[in-house]
């Protein structure tokens, strides 16, 4: 089954809705170990997309992932606008002049934007960052290569991974940001954008599970 870019804006709106439903829970996780306003710059770079939906629905992927890219990264500001940016503008690029984005390539092209936000934020997995989210779920990927699953299953896996990477920043010591300056006191707390890395990512593969059902 293809998936254009008018889906996107299914997107937008099934992960704006789930930021919404859960800001409370990570502003309260945003305070503990961050500057608490996580919440408010991730629904502000939503919020420009949302605008956008339209114009994102009439381009190629490529420039979709692009638009949304630099829109985080000129409107959500701080460490995860940079982050966030930086991870869909990669996308972009390693899916360029590509009329169909199969499997393969969109395994590759997330690959590449880890490695992307990994260089950027100067950062890798079990430093308790959104990271150790998106580096299993680029693991999962790159082991499906090898042995592929139906679709269905791999979004199941996919979903399972980001919760299980998403939990695990709650045992980490924070070394990156401002939650490293509390040192051992940051164990025991979950990563503000961990969280909401993970419910991105849990979002997006319930609303492909049921574009595949309809």
């Amino acid at each position: 089954m293809l998936f254009t870019t008018e889906f996107m804006s299914d997107l937008i709106h099934a992960v704006d809705k789930t930021i919404k439903e859960n800001a409370a829970e990570v502003t309260t996780l945003d305070q503990i170990l961050g500057d608490g306003d996580h919440i408010t710059n991730l629904q502000r770079g939503i919020n420009a997309l949302k605008a956008l939906d339209a114009e994102i629905a009439q381009l190629s992927w490529s420039e979709a992932y692009l638009k949304t890219g630099m829109t985080l990264l000129t409107t959500m500001g701080g460490a995860s606008g940079s982050l966030f940016g930086t991870f869909f503008i990669t996308m972009g690029k390693e899916t360029k002049n590509a009329a169909i984005i199969n499997q393969d390539l969109f395994t590759e092209a997330y690959i590449q934007a880890v490695a992307a936000v990994k260089k950027r934020g100067k950062s890798d997995a079990g430093e308790k960052t959104m990271l150790d989210v998106l580096i299993p779920v680029a693991d999962l990927l790159e082991e499906n290569r090898l042995a592929p699953a139906t679709l269905p299953d791999l979004l199941d896996n996919i979903s399972l991974t980001a919760i299980s990477g998403m939990q695990s920043t709650r045992d980490m010591l924070a070394t990156k940001g401002r939650a490293s300056y509390l040192q051992e006191k940051s164990i025991g707390h979950i990563d503000a954008g961990a969280k909401t890395t993970q419910l991105i990512i849990c979002t997006i593969t319930a609303e492909l599970k049921q574009h595949l059902a309809d």
